[in-house]
């Protein structure tokens, strides 16, 4: 499948941190033309620099920085965002917590007796909701990718379309009133887009560096989502435009 290919092909040159063309037809045994669209695709999100004959990987571009130098970026107001949310799970609610380096905090205050369905391809959501006895834990993706901690590709819509879910809590790498919750990897904006169909109420967990801003792939717009939890930082026009677009805004 070609968005897995891509992923892998990004995860390869993390690794490696250049390749040429040729290398790269023959590890993943596609043809030159191939390649050269997977390279294209790639090198609109800046990942990686196009070179004579080959690729290099940008690892000055702030998209594809680590996981956990990410998560040390405004901590403390991610953990504040994550904990508040926590309030809006109840018991018997089908939850779908997206990856990201706010939404597992939503897990941190919650009854540990709590009966739910989590729904999740997040590393750190899982390793949190195995300690609560009465979770049942729905894993959903199929390749691990490090840098996010998180799990991408699905070979079959129909896995996220079988799901009734009351309440999904989303991350994103940008916002911004024209082109909503977007983000810059494709795998994981296929996930992002058929989990929001499938929610009743979608919550935008985002800190206030995230305003303003737009990323690759839209995957969710701001009249669909019921809610954003943010900062009191926020510009207020933002805010003032959030509210009249009916959706809610929680400035903390």
């Amino acid at each position: 499948m070609k968005v897995k290919r891509i992923n892998q092909i990004e995860e390869y040159l993390k690794d490696k941190q250049e390749a040429s063309l040729e290398e790269l037809k023959e590890h993943f045994h596609v043809s030159l033309n191939t390649i050269r669209r997977d390279i294209n695709e790639l090198a609109k999100s800046s990942t990686i620099k196009k070179v004579y004959g080959g690729v290099i990987y940008n690892k000055n571009n702030p998209v594809t920085k680590d996981y956990e130098d990410r998560n040390i970026k405004h901590l403390n107001e991610k953990k504040d965002i994550g904990q508040h949310c926590g309030q809006f799970i109840e018991q018997h609610d089908i939850v779908y917590l997206d990856s990201g380096t706010t939404t597992h905090f939503v897990l941190d205050n919650l009854d540990e007796n709590i009966e739910f369905t989590l729904i999740t391809n997040s590393l750190e959501v899982i390793n949190k909701a195995v300690e609560f006895p009465n979770v049942s834990l729905i894993i959903i993706g199929e390749t691990y990718k490090r840098s996010t901690k998180s799990f991408t590709g699905i070979s079959d819509d129909q896995t996220i379309s079988k799901f009734n879910i009351n309440k999904a809590f989303m991350s994103a790498t940008a916002f911004s009133l024209g082109n909503g919750a977007s983000n810059s990897d494709l795998l994981e904006n296929r996930i992002k887009k058929l989990v929001c169909k499938r929610a009743q109420h979608v919550y935008l967990l985002i800190d206030y560096s995230k305003f303003g801003k737009t990323s690759l792939y839209t995957y969710c717009n701001l009249e669909d989502l019921h809610t954003i939890v943010t900062n009191n930082q926020v510009d207020h026009s933002y805010v003032n435009a959030i509210k009249e677009s009916n959706t809610n805004i929680v400035l903390l």
